[in-house]
């Protein structure tokens, strides 16, 4: 960088959902944190209306212009050129710019590379053209380029993490508002460490078994004829088929676990935190059926190993699970992990801990 006007490097975190997975869009309460992998994107303003973005970890260059529509741009790319539509839906002139990402956040790991990415893009551009908007309201656009431009039915949660996102801090989000509150997390302090085991077995969201469920669900609240899945009560679900009754027995007691997951933060009782993660997977394996055989196992090895609790995080098919530790057992649990995968004849696993982390802003 040259220091020149209209330059600058931002960057926003990748997120680990601590609890709440697949209610974000089932109008429940979730609690991510944003984790220390970041994208961060350089931006030189251009004097026209085109826009370049590479990357240095992929080919080529990705071209459009500041009014690429939904279809104009496919692969990672998309991703970026969603947040200029995104915007200019919205109302706001955008300049052009080159774009350079690179970015440590495991891709397909279910840590949200694409948001990192769609967020760290959106917060050069409220910079660069002088944008008049929130953080929670940038994170929504972001989430609409996701959801419109790229065609992934996701909820909001991803970009709330990674735009609201504090060092020291879990994300409470009510999805309905949107709206934030900060909850400290102090694990650290008391011997206790966050691991993310990253399968190898990639996800991607855009397949179609995300969007199945998102569709059971929408299927469920009609049926019920509640506003959002998450208000409904374990009585009501009687009135379902066996598929719905399973997906929304899954988001109800889902949104309990995340109730009962802040309590626990907030009185730092890491075991009953650890229980309440196992018992989420559990609920994601078998009612949801959203979990994987490498998920399973990462999930059982880290129990054996001495995890206070372990569950899948993301949404599923593949992609990362987090276990909660004792210190001294962190190195015993990842090894045990790589045991397990060897065993079953999979790829290593890359298993690493994560901090609650800050969101997405100015580098320089």
């Amino acid at each position: 960088m040259t220091g020149r006007r209209g330059e600058g490097s931002w960057s926003a975190p990748g997120r680990v959902n601590l609890i709440g997975e697949h209610l974000d869009y089932n109008g429940g309460p979730v609690l991510p944190i944003a984790i220390d992998r970041r994208t961060s994107v350089t931006a030189e303003l251009r004097g026209d209306d085109r826009v370049s973005v590479t990357s240095d970890s992929e080919d080529g260059t990705v071209a459009f212009t500041v009014a690429s529509r939904p279809g104009d741009v496919h692969g990672w790319g998309a991703y970026a050129a969603g947040v200029f539509w995104a915007l200019g839906q919205a109302g706001h002139e955008l300049p052009g710019l080159d774009l350079q990402v690179r970015s440590d956040v495991p891709v397909g790991a279910g840590l949200s590379s694409s948001a990192a990415l769609g967020c760290a893009v959106a917060v050069a551009l409220r910079d660069l053209a002088r944008l008049d908007i929130g953080d929670v309201e940038l994170a929504v656009v972001a989430q609409h380029a996701e959801n419109e431009y790229v065609g992934v039915p996701s909820g909001a949660m991803d970009q709330l993490a990674s735009m609201c996102g504090s060092v020291g801090h879990a994300v409470l989000i009510d999805t309905i508002g949107p709206s934030v509150e900060l909850v400290p997390v102090t694990w650290s302090r008391d011997g206790v460490t966050l691991l993310v085991v990253d399968t190898a077995a990639r996800h991607s969201l855009r397949d179609g078994e995300y969007a199945v469920r998102r569709r059971q669900c929408d299927d469920a609240a009609a049926a019920l004829e509640v506003a959002a899945l998450a208000v409904a009560t374990p009585g009501d679900l009687v009135r379902l088929d066996p598929v719905l009754f399973r997906r929304a027995s899954h988001v109800v007691s889902e949104a309990a676990r995340v109730r009962d997951a802040v309590t626990a933060v907030r009185e730092a009782n890491w075991t009953r935190l650890g229980e309440i993660f196992t018992a989420s997977h559990t609920s994601l394996r078998d009612d949801f059926e959203v979990s994987s055989a490498e998920l399973d196992t990462a999930v059982a090895a880290a129990l054996d190993a001495g995890a206070l609790g372990a569950r899948m995080t993301g949404g599923g098919f593949g992609g990362s699970a987090i276990t909660l530790v004792p210190d001294e057992r962190a190195d015993a649990v990842a090894q045990r992990c790589r045991v397990e995968f060897a065993a079953a004849g999979w790829a290593d696993p890359t298993v690493f801990a994560v901090v609650p982390s800050a969101g997405a802003g100015r580098e320089r």
